[in-house]
């Protein structure tokens, strides 16, 4: 191997290093395609380096797999969609400006007597190289993807694709025993004995799956689309609120009552109702089925979806450890105000005004705090009259990592309290729902806190205004220099004592005027 080749080794499929310092803070654009067993999707990167957003995201259907157990080739009509498919993301990846895009293939391809020439036949016809990894490495890389989104997590990975599945121990940011196996839904469709064999198949598989991980009850982590497919069955079924997808929280119980859900409901009606694919939803009575015995076997103390996967886990893959080591939900809001605040950098002394208000807070809360004041002002484009629900919007839908649902609806109520005194019953009321009562006084808090802070700035380097919180005396006090005094109009009074109204406090206001 000549000094090039080994270099480019060490940096996996994207041959070339994603982050050359350590302590970049934004990432340049990366377009990865991922050639599955059911699907091909293009993802083109961008934003913050440790929580990257999907500046474009698109998928086919291709179903490469399908029919590879009987013919042990890839499916015909699958690979002539997946090649054009493939055409046209190239064919996006410079329309975007990427310099080059990075294909991995998975199961199909690789098991298939005729996935070499599949390879082959992509590299002449549009010059993308496809990596080709083994189950081993798609099970590391899944589990890395995880670990991105979910910062500190622990327990196991269960990836799932149309021909195989693949099982992961995380814990301490670290990727620990890996296996996979066969247990792919479009494998399994095509076992002979029908249902029967199927529930045989399926139940040795995973005996041996058991057996070679060892006992496990932490959280079941699960990636790919089938998972996604149950899940989202899940939510329609629940009635469930918040249409997010990453951070989805499911119990056994929840897992048995939608095989039910299924069983009981015309698979068609449900993938016009829940917009699933026909190649996905087909799938579903099979996957869950899967889902199940894992369940038994594995006993999780909970489910959560990932929508965080091999993709992403290839860009995990090349972060330092420094970079690893940041919050992603506070990486994203200092993204945000960069490229969206009308004054970036304000949130950070906007928080400095308010924490006084939140200084015993514990740690999950006041990364919530200091990421609503990074956020506070980044959707002020919007209409005035529907600023307060964009921020709302905002919080709950956009690509924020290391965010439970709760944490989001948290801080976009706190983002609608920023532009709202208020809260009617509206739209949002369903989503609100899923907060304690103490959770939405404090969200309350700190969208009025954020509210009055920011009148009362005039000089960015100037600490002209200061609150001071005595808990225990229920006394709100506020400090202005002579300069910040003709800030305090009537509108900023009433902020003032809105606030204090929410703590339940009195309000103190102390101007110094030398």
């Amino acid at each position: 191997m000549d000094k090039l080749a080994e270099i480019a080794s060490n940096w996996g499929p994207f041959n070339r290093p994603l982050f050359e310092n350590p302590k970049a803070r934004d990432l340049s654009r990366v377009g990865v395609i991922d050639v599955g067993s059911n699907s091909v999707r293009l993802v083109v990167f961008d934003g913050a380096a440790r929580s990257p957003a999907y500046f474009f995201n698109e998928k086919v259907m291709c179903a490469l797999g399908a029919g590879l157990a009987e013919t042990g080739k890839l499916n015909p009509e699958g690979r002539r969609r997946a090649l054009a498919a493939l055409r046209r993301f190239c064919t996006i990846g410079k329309g975007v400006g990427l310099q080059d895009i990075t294909a991995v293939a998975t199961a199909a391809v690789r098991e298939a007597s005729d996935g070499t020439s599949f390879v082959n036949q992509v590299f002449s016809e549009t010059g993308l190289k496809i990596h080709v990894v083994n189950g081993l490495e798609e099970a590391r890389l899944s589990a890395q993807g995880v670990l991105l989104g979910w910062p500190g997590s622990y327990g196991l990975v269960c990836d799932i694709g149309g021909a195989s599945m693949e099982l992961a121990e995380i814990s301490n940011g670290k990727v620990g025993k890996r296996i996979t196996s066969s247990l792919g839904p479009l494998n399994i469709a095509g076992i002979a004995g029908g249902k029967r064999g199927q529930k045989t198949f399926i139940s040795k598989t995973l005996d041996n799956l058991s057996v070679q991980m060892g006992s496990q009850s932490d959280r079941l982590f699960l990636v790919g689309g089938s998972w996604r497919a149950i899940a989202r069955i899940d939510m329609h079924r629940r009635g469930y609120p918040l249409h997010v997808m990453h951070e989805y929280r499911m119990t056994s119980q929840d897992i048995r009552k939608t095989d039910e859900y299924i069983s009981e409901y015309d698979l068609d009606s449900l993938k016009s109702e829940i917009n699933i694919p026909s190649e996905r939803i087909d799938l579903v009575p099979i996957a869950i089925q899967i889902l199940k015995g894992l369940i038994r076997r594995f006993k999780p103390h909970d489910i959560a979806i990932s929508s965080y996967g091999i993709r992403e886990g290839m860009l995990y893959e090349q972060m330092p450890q420094i970079m690893r080591d940041r919050d992603p939900l506070i990486e994203s809001c200092h993204f945000a105000e960069r490229k969206d605040a009308r004054l970036p950098g304000f949130g950070m002394r906007l928080h400095k005004f308010i924490s006084p208000i939140f200084k015993n807070i514990v740690p999950e809360r006041a990364r919530l705090v200091r990421a609503a004041c990074l956020l506070h002002d980044v959707s002020w484009r919007a209409h005035p009259d529907f600023r307060a629900e964009t921020c709302f919007d905002y919080a709950t839908r956009s690509t924020l990592g290391g965010l439970s649902h709760s944490e989001r609806v948290f801080l976009g109520l706190a983002l609608l309290h920023r532009y709202r005194n208020k809260r009617d019953a509206s739209r949002l009321e369903p989503m609100i729902s899923l907060l304690t009562s103490d959770d939405k006084k404090e969200a309350e808090v700190l969208g009025k806190a954020m509210r009055l802070g920011a009148m009362l700035w005039a000089n960015p380097d100037d600490e002209t205004a200061k609150l001071d919180w005595a808990a225990k005396k229920k006394m709100l006090s506020l400090t202005l220099t002579a300069e910040a005094e003709p800030l305090f109009g009537e509108v900023a009074e009433e902020r003032f004592h809105s606030l204090a109204k929410a703590l339940g406090a009195s309000a103190n206001l102390d101007i110094k005027l030398t």
